[in-house]
């Protein structure tokens, strides 16, 4: 029964992933971020940057292909080599996004400028637009009194000194996402170090201050002291370490972006399917190892949560109305709603309603009437056409939100700083180009991981399962852009890390089925023409 309850899990699992990342895998391949030339969805165009890159490509391609000589550099450069070529890569797009930063840091309006401007005066906590919106908003404090601490003690107050924390931040989740695949699988190393490199090449949020960037590497840490504490034929101490990391980093996370934690549940869902297959009980030294991660792991995380939660209810920076915080049940409402997204009219509401129990019944009521006008079928037609929204765009959202810079959208071509801001910036002359490489890259990094499937194992269900309930979280909640994405990236990045090996496998075998097939029809072909003569 347990084994028949097993491998009922893990198809259950295997078959909802496969209906919603493929869908993912097909909104991205036919997202317009992907057009060359003339885009009629954005109005803009590529440029000779763009065609100039996918001619190099070509090129390459062929150039491997057609020359021997090339074709051992590159296996000698880029695979025998490939830890001191990707790390060197890797270096160099860390020296870029330091110079991006320096030159391109604009303020930004939406949640992320509200929590700068909060953070950097006592004067402006004061105001009533301020208060009323952290009032509302009691999810976005944690991150706030972060920023207001670390402005204290550092004595900085500027965008730029938030830009360059976020580019911290999202490195470290790129060091921890590294980590956990040199204790998981070596081997895998070299590859982790290329499809990192192009992700932080192509992640302009280094410079948007805000929960989905900052989040980043505590799920990253909490991933990496899990796969540490996995390994049994590790000593007890880094694993003992590592419980206590995990508690700490789980409970930060849950302050963060609680909807971050979603990991956390496939790792325990995943667990205790193993624990249903595993043959006979732990036996000797092993229990102990065991019950003292265990033990570890709540005492820091309860440690943790009581003096987070402390430091946040007894602060004394900000003064709020508690009753007026937003439930729930609204960002159900507004995910069913227009793209899934945000509905300007439901906020407003949430703030002219006075109590939590009104906000409560009008987001009930707004859920209720737009279920009933969907149907079964019309609320699945929408599911799917959110999960597009959700996940196809491979800029994560970039400029999808209202207000995303305060200043001129249109920068000039003058200047190195000029230069940068139009790869990034509404108006600007190379927005295409950066929206195809994007999303080049993000489909690159969803083919892998279709392509990287193989034997079942407990690794990759449990990257699976981590993203479905993100899929799903997305689906059921606020959603309608890909920025919501970001904070489940670790486990993107790392599965399709694990599944690179797997996918050059299948690749091959693929190619050795074809030529074994075109080999005999040519056999077959000659062999009548000889019967013919």
């Amino acid at each position: 029964m347990k084994n028949y309850f097993y491998r009922f899990s893990h198809t259950t699992i295997s078959v909802i992933w496969w209906i919603l990342f493929g869908l993912t895998l097909v909104f991205a391949v036919t997202s317009p971020n992907i057009i060359l030339g003339d885009n009629a969805t954005f109005g803009t165009s590529t440029t000779m940057l763009t065609t100039s890159l996918i001619i190099a490509i070509v090129a390459v391609v062929i150039l491997n292909a057609t020359y021997p000589r090339i074709h051992r550099w590159f296996v000698t450069v880029f695979v025998t080599r490939q830890l001191w070529t990707a790390s060197g890569l890797l270096a160099l797009v860390v020296i870029g996004q330091i110079i991006f930063v320096t030159f391109v840091h604009p303020v930004s309006g939406f949640d992320a400028g509200m929590l700068h401007y909060a953070a950097t005066s006592a004067k402006h906590v004061q105001e009533v637009g301020v208060t009323a919106y952290y009032s509302l908003n009691q999810n976005n404090m944690p991150i706030m009194l972060l920023m207001h601490w670390l402005s204290e003690v550092t004595g900085q107050t500027s965008w730029q000194f938030f830009d360059y924390l976020t580019l911290l931040f999202v490195d470290l989740s790129a060091i921890f996402n590294l980590v956990s695949v040199w204790v998981v699988r070596r081997q895998a190393l070299g590859i982790a170090l290329y499809l990192h490199a192009a992700w932080l090449a192509v992640f302009p949020s280094i410079i948007m201050p805000y929960t989905d960037a900052w989040g980043l590497p505590l799920v990253s840490f909490y991933l990496c002291c899990y796969f540490v504490m996995r390994q049994t034929d590790w000593s007890p101490l880094p694993r003992l370490i590592a419980a206590v990391g995990f508690g700490i980093s789980v409970t930060l996370t849950y302050f963060m972006k609680p909807s971050s934690i979603i990991p956390v549940i496939a790792i325990v869902i995943i667990e205790g399917l193993g624990a249903l297959h595993r043959h006979g009980p732990l036996k000797g030294p092993r229990v102990f190892i065991v019950v003292a991660m265990l033990i570890l792991m709540v005492e820091s995380a309860g440690f943790t949560y009581h003096y987070t939660n402390r430091a946040i209810q007894d602060q004394t920076y900000i003064r709020l109305d508690k009753s007026r915080a937003i439930p729930a049940i609204h960002f159900m409402a507004m995910g069913v709603y227009g793209s899934g997204g945000y509905s300007e009219k439901q906020a407003i509401q949430m703030a002219v309603l006075p109590t939590e129990q009104q906000k409560t019944d009008y987001s009930i009521r707004m859920l209720t009437r737009r279920l009933k006008q969907l149907g079964p079928m019309g609320y699945v037609s929408f599911l799917i056409k959110k999960q597009r929204n959700n996940t196809a765009d491979g800029t994560f959202g970039w400029l999808k939100e209202g207000n995303f810079f305060r200043e001129n959208q249109k920068p000039s071509n003058r200047g190195f700083s000029n230069w940068l801001k139009n790869f990034i910036y509404l108006y600007g002359r190379h927005i295409a180009d950066f929206r195809y490489v994007a999303q080049l890259w993000w489909i690159t990094l969803l083919v892998i991981i279709a392509i990287g499937t193989g034997p079942r194992r407990q690794l990759t269900q449990l990257l699976r399962l981590s993203l479905i309930g993100g899929f799903l979280f997305l689906l059921a909640f606020e959603g309608g852009r890909s920025r919501y994405l970001i904070q489940y990236l670790p486990c993107l990045l790392l599965l399709s890390s694990f599944s690179f090996e797997r996918a050059v496998i299948n690749v091959r075998r693929v190619a050795d089925w074809y030529h074994r097939k075109l080999a005999q029809a040519i056999a077959a072909d000659e062999a009548k023409s000889t019967a013919d003569d």
